[in-house]
């Protein structure tokens, strides 16, 4: 399995630990088929993996993935992004051609 999780990411997953878990506390990432990205994406801080979930320790944070998640995020980076109208986690897969926004 191999990913890249940005600086930027990383720093956003820890807040979200801190901010919303206790000790033990980890960052899940359940990454689902869809989007512009390729990717749609479910994420919370829970207490403890779920059953199916694989630890995977990254940095200074621990990420609970399940296993379509662990299949779907190969190759992909996780990065962070602050735009006017969006704020969070954006997918960067290689395998996925991008929307594009041609109009008429």
């Amino acid at each position: 399995m191999s990913f890249t999780i940005t600086p930027k990411a990383e720093k956003f997953m820890r807040m979200m630990i801190m901010a919303d878990g206790g000790p033990g506390a980890g960052f899940r990432l359940s990454v689902s088929p869809g989007g512009c990205s390729g990717l749609a994406a479910e994420i919370a801080v829970t207490a403890e993996p779920l059953p199916g979930d694989k630890v995977v320790p990254h940095g200074s944070v621990k990420l609970f993935l399940p296993a379509e998640s662990r299949i779907l995020l190969e190759g992909v980076t996780i990065d962070f992004a602050e735009t006017p109208t969006s704020t969070g986690l954006v997918f960067q897969d290689p395998k996925q051609k991008s929307c594009s926004s041609h109009a008429g």
